[in-house]
């Protein structure tokens, strides 16, 4: 290893440390191999982290191969997406991007060998029947009629299938194992099947396509990867992974390793559920902010440290389990509290009027972006000019009608209240309109406060936000809840669109500081006593500001159950 960890060293690290101690390997290489059929999502935030992370920490390289054999789910959208979710996360593959196409005249000569072999045979069941004959777990399954063909029959048939002379779904290239084996993915496997399709890379060269089964260790094997990692789903298919290896004269002999997926409440990701949400316009695309998936997250203002930092405390073991979607919002916010920049916003605006003050008064409060725990100013963040005028917004929260010691900040008629980084004021009294809602506060500003307390004495009661009126922006501002209400979205019997949250996306609109406007796209900020927001990746512009809500300042309990 190159760095000692903090925590203790899981199983899949400790075979990694023992292989290179005994000399087993002199570097180890793993891959990363999503299917480019969706958009990445959470549990594969926490596999990237995984097989990226270990290379980095032993000093080895980690491949990113697209397992591309299923033309008809693929585009290249998903491609170049998938690529920007691993750099974003803070990763580099090794080499040049790979794809299991770029092996497809290996594959299918070391198919060839297997029919040769008298290993591998062109199957005509059809889907139906096939799966009748595979049996189920407490019945074995019976051989194929077609499984004792010759082999020059076998090589003749396939070369058909290869040059397109039947339809989809006519036959099938089997590899011969054991069709009572307790382990089904052992019962006479296919390894081709026919797909009229054009792939994005291989265009109409190919007409069958290897399975994902036959095609994922022998790739392993060209590249040379000495640690396959795959989640728990993939153990069963363990024994074939090898049986290929060991019937097919490969150059290298990779062995996989399993531990568990994430899975995390309040959510789902099945890339078949999520693609429902997105063709059902549920979601406004993948990369929707309510969405788990990593351009989703990005979005929402996830930062790449507080995703790595989660992925990083979670267990990687050999059982599966589901982690409490507030483990992950912890790690959001404890980042964003260290490292997002300050900034006000009022997102239900009260007008102030400071009766003191001459309507044209205007200056320029010069402030820092974000302090760090002793009150110093970091200066790493900048600073900003806020202005300041004689009519100022504040929250409608933050007024009440009469004095209660309910209502900690407690500004109301002959109280005072510091206007964050300002002056101090005093209520002098307020104007109701027809309904008697609240419309406006007039106010005393308390001369020789700014930085310092009132020279007579009297104290302000708490701290408030505030905009100044006359350079107030207006924003929208985009507030998102869970898109499920339900722990268990997809469990059971339950239908996970009927788990959906009503109204989990309202759109508002908000006064923001002038700075706020020309913030670049993807900033997060802490908006102050109201939340953390992040400056939209696609629509924020200075012309028309739009804020994401990332995530609350602190966790909602009444979410928790």
């Amino acid at each position: 290893m190159t760095e000692a960890t903090a925590k203790p060293a899981n199983f899949i690290e400790k075979i990694i440390d023992e292989d290179l101690s005994s000399g087993k390997h002199q570097s180890i290489t793993t891959r990363f191999p999503p299917e480019p059929n969706g958009y990445l999502h959470v549990g594969h935030a926490k596999a990237i982290c995984v097989n990226f992370g270990l290379a980095q920490q032993f000093g080895g390289q980690c491949n990113l191969r697209f397992d591309d054999t299923n033309p008809e789910k693929e585009e290249d959208e998903y491609v170049q997406a998938i690529q920007d979710d691993v750099k974003w996360l803070g990763f580099e593959w090794g080499g040049d991007i790979k794809y299991t196409s770029d092996y497809f005249d290996q594959l299918h000569q070391w198919a060839i060998d297997l029919i040769k072999a008298g290993k591998a045979y062109v199957c005509d069941l059809s889907a139906e029947q096939a799966k009748e004959y595979r049996g189920n777990f407490e019945k074995p399954g019976t051989n194929s009629p077609f499984r004792d063909r010759s082999v020059e029959e076998n090589l003749e048939l396939f070369e058909k299938m290869r040059l397109g002379e039947f339809d989809e779904g006519a036959c099938g290239l089997r590899v011969k194992i054991d069709m009572a084996a307790p382990n089904m993915s052992l019962r006479d496997p296919y390894i081709y099947r026919i797909k009229k399709a054009t792939h994005h890379q291989t265009g109409d060269k190919w007409c069958i396509y290897p399975s994902y089964d036959f095609a994922h260790g022998q790739s392993d094997s060209i590249e040379g990867i000495t640690h396959s990692v795959c989640t728990l789903e993939f153990a069963d298919h363990r024994p074939l992974y090898d049986w290929f290896i060991e019937n097919l004269d490969t150059p290298a002999e990779p062995h996989q390793y399993e531990f568990g997926r994430l899975n995390i409440n309040y959510t789902v990701t099945s890339k078949r559920k999520l693609r429902a949400l997105v063709e059902g316009k549920v979601v406004n695309g993948w990369d929707d902010p309510r969405m788990p998936t990593i351009s989703g997250m990005r979005r929402r203002g996830y930062t790449p440290a507080s995703i790595r930092n989660f992925c990083d405390s979670l267990a990687v073991a050999k059982t599966d389990g589901t982690v409490d979607v507030a483990q992950m919002e912890y790690f959001i916010r404890d980042d964003l509290n260290q490292n997002a920049p300050r900034a006000m916003a009022v997102l239900n605006p009260l007008k102030v009027v400071l009766s003191n003050m001459q309507d044209d008064h205007e200056e320029t409060l010069t402030v820092p972006y974000l302090f760090d725990s002793e009150g110093e100013a970091r200066t790493e963040l900048g600073e900003r000019d806020v202005p300041f005028s004689n009519e100022l917004y504040i929250d409608h929260a933050d007024f009440k009608e009469e004095y209660s010691k309910k209502f900690k900040k407690k500004f109301c008629v002959g109280k005072r209240i510091r206007l964050r980084h300002g002056y101090v004021i005093e209520a002098d009294g307020f104007e109701k309109d027809a309904d008697g809602n609240i419309t406006q506060v007039n106010a005393t500003l308390i001369e020789n406060t700014l930085g310092c307390d009132p020279a007579d004495d009297i104290k302000p009661k708490g701290v408030v936000h505030w905009i100044s009126a006359k350079h107030a922006v207006e924003a929208e501002v985009r507030s998102y809840a869970r898109l499920f209400n339900d722990a268990n979205p997809d469990g059971g019997d339950k239908d996970f669109m009927d788990c959906l949250t009503p109204d989990s996306l309202v759109v508002t609109k908000a006064l923001i500081e002038p700075a706020l406007a020309n913030a670049a796209a993807e900033t997060v900020f802490q908006f102050e006593r109201e939340g953390y927001y992040v400056a939209d990746r696609f629509d924020h512009s200075a012309d028309k500001p739009v804020f994401n809500l990332t995530i609350g300042l602190r966790e909602d309990r009444s979410l928790a159950n």
